[in-house]
């Protein structure tokens, strides 16, 4: 009879296999005398050999059960409860495509009730597994495993990182017969896409605002957790269930001394680039800039000069004037000011005494601050990156980029931060772009996406 075993992240089949029932990538191993596939596999197999009649043995899955279901319950809205059952028609896998503030959370926590099995949520960062890890404890009750930041407890329900996934999933990846990937535009690079890969679980779900990506990866979701099954857009849902909002794109020019500092530095890094030969539109443009730019002292002074221009453009005297125009016009509102870079964020917070939230900022620390937010303390918080995910501010109503990348995501989801419905509350983002630079294509290549239009 056929033997399913898990083995270190993979699908281990000893026995009679006939050749037709083979997963695509199902290879012979000859150190153990059996077939070896990556776990990802054992849904299609299981159903492949329940539906041709062949016995065997299940010795692979190790996931129970849950034998309590949530203990608060809340009304779902007819999009989650649509987007529950389009999963749920597509055998329990699939990505759901839902705006940030629309409740993607919620609707995992149903797929949970609906699979009734043990369930792992990898999210991208620490400050969202603590707040998967205290939504789970709240619904399903104080038993929840976490893995990841020092800690490390399995139990039917647990929360990881994405690092921590890809890293320990072989160890466990046949405990969980469900598996919820928040922000799953993450899952599909190189070493993320293990957490998928070494994971056993039948039943997928990915969850997401923006599921492109700037290289195309999201080609391989399909294959990691399923078809996209539902999608609703933020064009679709503002007004009812998300704020209503505007979006403004405000131009500034640079002064005579920024503008002639710019080109200089621009005019010195495009010639490094033309001379070498690389273009920059190219998915391999930058990387080789990188490379080439560390091997000459002329290639140094580019990556200098490149560096200057971009800082010019980012943080032109100009922008600041406007930014403290807007916070004065919104002084009664709670806003939000996202910038690409560190010492932007610093400066603005120095200039404006707002604080400021990015990578070295300390959780706790964090917390005070979205804490103060959120209750009225402060007015406005300053913050490169970090808040692009996962922060929860519903007061929160101006979002003003003062800097960015060209990331569609990106640009959506800092919209997202601002549109969680409360009341009548109507949001409005602006875009500070700094003229005849970089910015200006970085700003029509952000907007290429329909809450633009």
């Amino acid at each position: 009879m056929l033997t399913l075993r898990f083995d270190s992240g993979t699908l281990e089949l000893r026995g009679e296999l006939p050749a037709e029932l083979r997963p695509s990538e199902c290879v012979w191993d000859a150190r153990t005398d059996s077939h070896r596939a990556p776990a990802l596999v054992y849904a299609e197999l299981v159903l492949a050999l329940r539906a041709a009649g062949v016995p065997y043995e299940d010795e692979a899955r190790n996931y129970p059960t849950l034998e309590v279901g949530s203990l608060v319950h809340r009304e779902p809205r007819p999009f989650q409860k649509g987007a529950l059952d389009a999963w749920w028609k597509a055998r329990g896998r699939g990505v759901v495509v839902l705006p940030t503030g629309a409740g993607k959370t919620h609707v995992a926590v149903m797929a949970i009730e609906r699979c009734k099995r043990a369930a792992l949520v990898v999210a991208p960062t620490l400050d969202l597994v603590a707040q998967w890890y205290e939504l789970l404890r709240v619904t399903f009750g104080d038993d929840v495993g976490v893995i990841g930041g020092g800690d490390y407890r399995v139990a039917p329900l647990t929360v990881t990182t994405y690092d921590s996934a890809y890293l320990h999933m072989e160890r466990f990846g046949n405990r969980f017969g469900l598996v919820i990937f928040d922000e799953c535009h993450h899952l599909p690079g190189e070493t993320y896409s293990l957490a998928a890969e070494l994971c056993l679980a039948p039943f997928r779900l990915g969850l997401t605002a923006t599921p492109e990506r700037a290289d195309a990866r999201e080609a391989s979701m399909p294959r990691l957790v399923g078809e996209t099954v539902y999608r609703r857009d933020i064009t679709e849902m503002s007004g009812e269930w998300l704020a209503d909002y505007e979006t403004e794109r405000i131009s500034v020019d640079l002064s005579p001394q920024e503008r002639a500092a710019h080109d200089e530095a621009r005019a010195t890094y495009r010639d490094f680039v033309t001379s070498q030969g690389i273009r920059m539109s190219d998915p391999n443009g930058w990387g080789e800039f990188i490379k080439r730019s560390a091997f000459s002292e002329a290639g140094r002074r580019a990556m200098a000069a490149y560096r200057l221009q971009r800082s010019i453009a980012f943080s032109a005297k100009a922008k600041i004037a406007v930014v403290a125009h807007l916070l004065s016009l919104h002084a009664s509102d709670r806003s939000i000011l996202f910038t690409q870079d560190n010492r932007t964020a610093y400066d603005i917070s120095r200039l404006f005494l707002v604080p400021a939230i990015t990578h070295q900022t300390k959780v706790t620390e964090r917390s005070r601050i979205l804490a103060g937010l959120a209750e009225g303390t402060y007015r406005a918080v300053v913050t490169s990156k970090v808040l692009n995910e996962g922060v929860d501010v519903p007061d929160a109503n101006v979002a003003i980029i003062v800097s960015g990348s060209g990331s569609v995501r990106e640009h959506v989801q800092r919209l997202g931060r601002v549109l969680r419905k409360r009341g009548d509350k109507r949001a409005v983002l602006y875009e500070l772009v700094t003229a005849d630079t970089s910015e200006t294509f970085t700003s029509q290549r952000r907007r290429e996406h329909s809450a633009y239009r």
